[in-house]
């Protein structure tokens, strides 16, 4: 699958990983609709199953460039350094977008999901009474996810372990969003502002020479935090692609009929027409994180009025939907270019 790469697939798939990250910072978005749409979940899901005792020995064993060639190395590490990359850049436009041009924003996510479910349910042949099912089941949970009241912020290094564990589902699960879900754990801001907003701080002071942040020791239990959130973060990516290749190779209809229920289910979370519920202290004042933002704590969805704003929101969930059938297009025809 390596050599046989252009230049110019390499390059999209860097772009397909900023598209992830960014998808999988936004609550109620799955990175792995991404994956799945984009035509390279199967892969993705592949080369992680890949991370195993086989690939450790040959790392332990300083045969590297084996250990690389293993794992599909260079997928892996094109697909992450876009998320990585998305993470400093994409993602911050799209928070600015998001508070700025919220309806739209979630309009086009909502129109993309749409565009989704259609692309992925368009070829699936193998509807049956156990299909249905599972496509139910899936929707059902998709939903009842999205009606959850978050728990409190819970800094307990077992619980950021489990807590990292959960939110890459996101990125190997289609329509889970991960972030959704620390929002319902109550350790979004904990985990995805606070923690990496005291990473940004050290490197900060690290590249000035200053290393006075080892006293500070709210900047050390944030660092500690972040480290174990990614290690479970790992684990979990790990595990989980582990258990789904096994479960797409033997119950494969099964499977996807049950991510379409999943993909189906997570409109209620993007639905567009929301008012944003903020956390509050007693005394009714809000909650703010680290960066004097709001704490969200979950959203309150309504029907909207035929104004002029709810025509441009529809208009722009017509686009979302030409992106993603764009998106198809655009796999289709390079797929015919390499055959």
């Amino acid at each position: 699958m390596q050599s046989t790469r252009t230049f110019k697939d390499r390059i999209f798939l860097v772009i397909k990983g900023l598209a992830m990250g960014a998808a999988n910072k936004v609550p109620g978005v799955s990175g792995g609709v991404v994956a799945f749409v984009a035509g390279f979940y199967e892969e993705f899901i592949y080369s992680l199953q890949r991370v195993n005792k086989t690939a450790f020995k040959l790392l332990f064993n300083g045969r590297f460039k084996s250990f690389y060639q293993y794992i599909n190395g260079k997928f892996l590490g094109l697909l992450f350094l876009g998320m990585v990359v998305s993470y400093f850049s994409v993602s911050k436009i799209l928070d600015y977008l998001i508070v700025n041009f919220q309806l739209y924003v979630w309009s086009a996510f909502f129109g993309m999901i749409l565009g989704s479910i259609y692309y992925i349910s368009k070829d699936f042949k193998a509807w049956n009474s156990k299909t249905i099912i599972a496509l139910i089941l899936g929707a059902v949970v998709g939903i009842s996810i999205s009606f959850l009241d978050p728990a409190k912020e819970n800094d307990n290094l077992w619980f950021v372990f489990f807590c990292g564990i959960i939110s890459v589902s996101g990125m190997t699960l289609p329509g889970f969003s991960g972030s959704f879900i620390l929002i319902l754990l109550g350790n979004y801001v904990l985990l995805l502002v606070d923690s990496v907003n005291a990473l940004y701080d050290t490197l900060s002071d690290i590249f000035t020479g200053n290393f006075e942040f080892i006293k500070n020791e709210a900047r050390i239990r944030m660092l500690k935090v972040l480290g174990i959130f990614t290690l479970g973060s790992v684990t979990g990516l790990v595990t989980f692609s582990h258990v789904l290749n096994y479960i797409l190779h033997h119950y494969k209809n099964i499977t996807l009929a049950t991510i379409v229920g999943f993909i189906i289910g997570s409109l209620g979370v993007v639905w567009p027409w929301k008012e944003t519920v903020y956390k509050t202290n007693m005394d009714g004042s809000y909650i703010l994180d680290s960066t004097g933002k709001q704490v969200i704590a979950n959203y309150k969805r309504f029907f909207p009025e035929a104004t002029t704003e709810t025509y441009i929101a529809i208009a722009y969930i017509g686009l979302g939907i030409l992106i993603v059938l764009g998106l198809e297009w655009y796999g289709q025809r390079t797929r015919q270019i390499k055959a």
